[in-house]
Formats: structure tokens, sequence, C-alpha cells
């Protein structure tokens, strides 16, 4: 449930809305704007239920322009580094990708909007801080409220507004309603076809089951995901297309994030038909060839040279050895984690064969439409991020409002700002996680990493066991159940959305970098930049404060852990998180246990040894062993019981 949004307690995403019965008012300039609700009030006019409902303003919109737009595809990959295809040096063969950088603008300090999935994608459709959005973290469908607010303006409404046909293929994961919450579709943010998994292609990318086609489950589908997406976007373009009007597609890849499947003929060009790293390589030169096929598509329709075409990521690679060496990974506010490759193709409206150094990023995507297509900008929405225009068509002086931003409130680092090679990046100073969690949580780590390793044969430095934990799967079953739970417990807690727009604002510390000389965020250099320090701070501070005053609060619903069949290993991590009883003392510790077990029936006792034993084994290094025994005996005494292997 949303509690509250932006600064006004009383707004709410409100559904109830009312079309305004007037054939071609929107055409008319600055009609559209008008009608667009600014960022803090509600929307009160739904124009797209107007347009979907009233043949004859469509036809007004698509006859009113003298000469078609340009179409637009955007194409998005999903965990994807910022070195792993071949026009930006990585490993992977991607010929398609590089034909269209070669005749493209490639941008080499292009970004994510987040340094994670749902609220990457929440700025890559608006052009705004995801949490001024209402996402403010990995979206669970089916734990969270949260999702993209329907009262923004995503870049298929302002396309729609303008005549496009709009279309959505891929993953979605700014919340669907397809996990029973009530939840804004596709449709309610500007799209009119759709095929979408509401997160990662499952089971895997190889013949998944978990799309829906314009809100019907589909089922499964033969082939890889990749693929799917491609066939479906050949046949709208030779079905479904208006010739006489411009389309929108929208594509986002499920590759390469884990679960990962690809041919194994392509696999065997880059190693073992087992070697993770080989399938990794895989999937991305499969979804290449599947950009290759919408191309050839888009040529022979004659369509390819009046399109214009963007490719990126949604953040960097879970594998840090394809993020260039870069400090951090997906999950990071250092380069690992933002940097990705940024390519913009289109033959009709700019010169092609050149390389930007200026910082940009996919905020700026919707401002750049606008400027592109010269449409209006939405009305009374602040955009945090820039019209590229000017440096993609060399026409004009580029220019930022304001630098770029990020802001990762239960990161480390939350926030950080760039502007030209510098960042500053602000390290925050609230906890949201309570004492107890985060002690379990650590339980659950020390337990975890040995098994692990166990699996993987080999030794795991704690950062690679973090994004395997978080990108990954593990066959021995007790390891897996371990991974779940720790990545519940990890999860996002929407009940935090008010501590953080309250507490996000403080920092205890700043780090200065100068990309240019130190990529690689190896040298701090705040004290020696004082004056940069203090005006990117302020700018940080400055932006900060405004993301936060437009970001709602969602319910103070806490989530529960998934009841199941509990494990041992699970039962002992539980326990460790149990408060010690009032009536035990440290000192006198061996006559609280003599008592104790006294009063225990016979039947009992022997399940405290038993499981006393196996927490021993598990955790042969724990700390404070006394207060590990005190929790499993009053378990057992309060009648808990072992649970079968």
């Amino acid at each position: 449930m949303l509690l509250r949004a932006g600064a006004d307690p009383s707004l709410v995403d409100n559904k109830e809305k009312r079309p305004v019965n007037l054939v071609g008012h929107f055409n008319r300039p600055g009609h559209f704007e008008k009608y667009h609700a600014p960022h803090n009030v509600n929307l009160t006019l739904d124009h797209r239920r107007y347009l979907r409902e009233s043949p004859a303003v469509r036809k007004v919109l698509e006859s009113s322009a003298s000469q078609k737009r340009p179409n637009v595809v955007l194409l998005l990959a999903d965990d994807l580094g910022s070195k792993d295809i071949g026009c930006y040096g990585g490993p992977v063969r991607t010929p398609a990708l590089d034909k269209l950088a070669a005749r493209g603008v490639r941008f080499r300090n292009f970004h994510a909007g987040a340094p994670v999935c749902s609220p990457s994608r929440a700025t890559f459709l608006t052009g705004r801080q995801h949490l001024r959005t209402g996402v403010y973290h990995v979206i669970q469908d089916h734990e969270h409220d949260m999702h993209l607010l329907e009262r923004e303006v995503t870049i298929a409404e302002l396309l729609k507004s303008n005549g496009y046909q709009t279309v959505h293929l891929g993953k979605w994961h700014v919340g669907a309603p397809f996990r029973g919450r009530d939840k804004p579709s596709l449709n309610d943010h500007g799209f009119d076809y759709w095929l979408a998994t509401d997160n990662n292609a499952s089971p895997s990318h190889r013949n998944p089951s978990n799309f829906y086609r314009n809100g019907k489950r589909v089922g499964e589908m033969e082939g890889y995901a990749c693929q799917i997406l491609a066939d479906e976007a050949i046949t709208w373009l030779e079905k479904e297309r208006n010739k006489e009007a411009p389309f929108f597609l929208n594509i986002w890849f499920q590759e390469p994030h884990d679960p990962i499947a690809a041919p194994d003929e392509i696999v065997a060009r880059y190693g073992a038909l087992d070697d993770p790293a080989a399938i990794y390589s895989a999937t991305i030169e499969n979804t290449d060839r599947a950009i290759a096929r919408l191309v050839a598509k888009l040529e022979e329709l004659g369509e390819l040279n009046n399109t214009l075409i963007v490719y990126t990521s949604d953040h960097g690679s879970y594998r840090e050895d394809r993020n260039g060496g870069l400090r951090g990974n997906k999950g990071s506010q250092f380069q690992g984690g933002l940097l990705t490759p940024g390519i913009f193709f289109w033959p009709d409206g700019f010169a092609g064969q050149r390389v930007e150094d200026q910082p940009a990023g996919s905020v700026d995507l919707l401002p750049t439409l606008c400027g592109l297509l010269q449409v209006a900008r939405p009305r009374d929405v602040h955009l945090d991020g820039a019209d590229l225009s000017p440096l993609l068509t060399r026409s004009g002086k580029f220019e930022r409002s304001q630098p770029l931003f990020w802001s990762w409130p239960t990161g480390q680092p939350s926030a950080s700002v760039r502007e030209g090679n510098y960042t500053l990046m602000g390290y925050r100073a609230h906890e949201y996680r309570s004492r107890k969690d985060r002690e379990t949580i650590g339980m659950l780590v020390k337990r975890i990493h040995p098994l692990v390793e166990k699996e993987m044969k080999r030794k795991v430095e704690r950062r690679e066991l973090f994004s395997l934990i978080f990108n990954s799967s593990f066959k021995t079953g007790s390891t897996e159940a371990l991974r779940r739970e720790l990545v519940q417990r990890n999860g996002f807690q929407e009940s935090w959305s008010k501590a953080i727009k309250e507490k996000a604002v403080n920092f205890r510390k700043f780090e200065l970098y100068d990309l240019e000389s130190d990529p690689r965020q190896l040298t701090d250099i705040a004290t020696r930049e004082p004056e940069v320090t203090e005006r990117l701070k302020r700018e940080l501070l400055r932006i900060n404060a405004s993301v936060l005053a437009d970001a709602p609060i969602w319910g103070d619903h806490k989530l529960e852990l998934k009841k199941g069949k509990e494990t041992l290993e699970q039962l002992l991590v539980r326990l460790s998180s149990h408060d010690l009883p009032a009536a035990y003392k440290v000192a006198a510790h061996q006559n609280y246990v003599d008592r104790r077990i006294a009063e225990m029936k016979p039947n009992q006792r022997p399940l405290v040894g038993a499981l006393w034993k196996e927490q021993q084994r598990l955790h042969p290094n724990m700390k404070n062993r006394g207060h590990s025994f005190i929790r499993i005996l009053e378990y057992i005494a309060g009648g808990g019981q072992i649970p079968s292997k």
C-alpha cells in the first residue's frame, strides 16, 4: 500500500480517472503537456485511456504530422558489463552491435540509472531519479506493493501521445500485477502491445514459461529468450505495424542475467559447455544474433535509416572480470556497477563513425528523445537527465542543469554525483536494518561461505561470495536453502521508506575521485581538492534533498520469511537471533544450565545434545559458545523439535 507520495501526505497513486471527450484536443500544441500530471499532484486526466478508446483521436494524431517521425528502438541488456561486447574491447563476438556502433555514436562514459535492476529501469523510462518515481530497490512483485507510479510520464506515454505505436518486449521489473498485487499494468504505462516477464526468464533463458502477452499467461515458449523477443518484434512489424505511423519498440533482453542458458554451438566457442563464463558469453552473442535479425527486418522494410536505435545495459555485470578492471560490480555505485555501453544509431538523424567522451547515461534518454524528435517535454515534471541531441547532431551547445546523480540509500556509498572527470561518493550515516537482523545476516554469511567454496571446489573471496549469492543458484539443497534465506533476509523492507526519506539526508563521509587519472577509483583526493569536493558536496546534498522530497512512502508491512519446511541449518540460524532469557546470567551459566536440564522431560535432553553437536559441526569457530548453547537449550525446553534431514 502506498501511504504517501511527494510532499503532499494526501497524494496517492489514484486510479479513479476520467477522460475528456474532445476530439483532437491533445493534438494542439501544449495541450498534452497541460494535462500531464506534475510530479507532485494527482493525475486526474487519463489521456491514455481516451486515446485507447477513441479511434477518432488516434486518427487525428496519426494524420496530423506532415512527415512521419523516426521510429525508436531501445535495446536494454540485463547485467551486461562495460567490457563484454566487441566494440568496447570485450571478448564476445558481437558483429551486429559493432556495426551499429561503427555507423553511429559510441559513448565511452555512459552510465546506468542505478547499480541494480528495478531502479535503473524506472530511471530509463522516465528520465527521473528512481526514488522520485516510487522505486527504492529491486522489486519482488510477490512481496512488495512498490512499483513505478502510474503518475509518472514514461517514454511510451510521451511517444504514444505523439502518434507512435508503442510496444514492450522482454523483462519489465518495475512492478506488474502478475503476482496478485494491485499494480499498474504495462498498458497503464503507455504500451499498446507487450510480451513481458515480471522479472527474469524462468526457469532460465531456454524455453521460458513465465511470459505474459497483453495480460494473458503464455506458458512455455520454445527457444531462447532473446530470440523469442526478436521473433515477437519481427512478427509485430509484419502483422501489427501501421505503415503510416512511427513505432516505438522497447526491447529489454533477459540476457545475460542468471540463470543463464545458450545454444551449445555458441557456448563451445568460449569454453566448456558447463563453464559459467562460457555460457555467459554465449548468451551475449546469442542476443547479438537476435539483434542482427531485427536490424535485417528493419532494413527489409525500408525503415532502418529512419530508425533511432539505442543500446545499453541496466547496470554493470555481476562478473567482475567483465567490468574492465573497474572497482565494484552490480550493486555498487563505483564505476564497475554503473558504467555501461551506450550506442546511438540513426543514419537519417546524425552522422556516425564517432566516439563521444561526454559523461551521459540512461537518465538522459527521455529528454534526448524530446530533443531529437522535437516533441515537448512533460510539463511541470522535473527531469534529472539532459538532452544529448546537441552532442549527437553536433548542433547547439550541450548543457546539464545538474550533475549526473545516483542514490542507492541502502548501499555504501549511498549517493554520488559525476561532473566532468570528477565523481563524489557519499556514505550514509544511518543503518536501516536492526542490529539483530544484521547479526543474523552475518551468521548466515559465515555459514554459507565454506559451503559455497565446497561446491565451487575453490577459494571464494568475500566480494565474489555476495555476487554468487545474489546472482546464482547452488546445486546442493542445503546450500541453496541458506542462499535463499540470506537473499530474503537481505531484501528491501517497504517499511524503511519513511526512515529513508528522513535519514538519507545525512552522510558520514565523502570521497572524491578523478576518473581520468584514476579510472579504478583507488585514490581518494577529497583532501587534495577541497574546493571541488565542497562544490560537488553542495550539489549532491541539494539534489539528494530534492529527490527525497519527491519519493513516496510505502506501507509499513514487514516482509515475512516464506513458510516452508525448515532445514536444520535454517533452524540454527534462526535461533542465533533469539534473545537470551532474562533470568540467565553469564556468571551463573552452569547453575542455569543444570537447573533447566533438570526441569526438562527425559525425551528432551538428548535433543539438546544432538542440536548442540550439529551447531559445533557447522560452526566450529563460533563466538559466544555459551550463548549459543543457552539458545538451543531454551528452544528445546520450550517444546522445539529438530527438523528431519
